[in-house]
């Protein structure tokens, strides 16, 4: 994971996006989705911005691993939803309703409204090797593979923001998750909350295998440590 999150081109990207190579990178998951499994799950398109936060706050990442055809399990996005979904919650909704959470599900008659908008869903098409960026404030969902699909999807979540935008507390608790080998959120610099992330069999119950750390532990370069807020820039 660590070597992913430590690729120039992956970091590259983000610093251009953000104007600095002083970021801080999310403690994000991986995704390994097995085609025809389990019956599909529906679309269930979301933001991971709280309608209260204005403007772009955090700019989200897949570091793609496995190829991703118009059959296969991939991010799916509405293109430009980010431009006008400030304007539905304003408009839409009840702002009583609105949570700091960083995270807004949409059901059918919210879509509708995008869709008068004349924005349709698009499933992305990549390359092992692709890096796909897009704001928070886009609507997306983790699009499930046809019947078709021979393909097992394998994508890294990688963000990156500016470090300067992370609190002290903010950078207090991403410590406490680096020592702890924990995940958090998509959010790199805030949001820092321990995820209780733990391996279960099939039945429910707890996985023997389950560890705590890694097998293999990453070097503790400076750069790592900068990534993960336990050194200042």
């Amino acid at each position: 994971m660590w070597e992913a999150r430590m690729e120039p081109g992956v970091i590259d990207a983000f610093a251009k996006v953000w104007g600095t190579e002083e970021l801080l990178v999310s403690f994000d998951s991986l995704n390994v989705t097995l085609p025809n499994l389990k019956v599909a799950r529906a679309p269930w398109p979301h933001v991971d911005q709280a309608p209260r936060k204005r403007g772009m706050h955090c700019v989200q990442g897949i570091i793609n691993l496995s190829h991703a055809g118009p059959e296969d399990g991939s991010l799916v996005v509405i293109p430009g939803s980010h431009a006008l979904v400030e304007e539905f919650f304003d408009t839409q909704t009840d702002s009583g309703t609105w949570e700091w959470r960083d995270n807004r599900y949409f059901n059918d008659k919210d879509m509708e409204w995008f869709r008068k908008h004349g924005l349709e869903p698009q499933r992305v098409v990549a390359e092992p090797g692709d890096l796909i960026l897009w704001d928070s404030r886009t609507i997306h969902w983790g699009g499930e593979p046809t019947e078709k699909s021979q393909t097992i999807r394998t994508v890294i979540y990688a963000a990156y923001a500016p470090a300067k935008l992370a609190s002290k507390e903010a950078i207090v608790e991403k410590q406490k998750v680096f020592a702890a080998n924990g995940a958090t959120t998509h959010w790199p610099h805030d949001n820092i909350k321990l995820r209780d992330l733990k391996a279960q069999l099939p039945n429910g119950t707890a996985d023997p295998r389950d560890k705590s750390e890694p097998r293999e532990k990453p070097e503790h370069t400076e750069q790592l440590l900068k990534l993960a807020g336990v050194k200042a820039y």
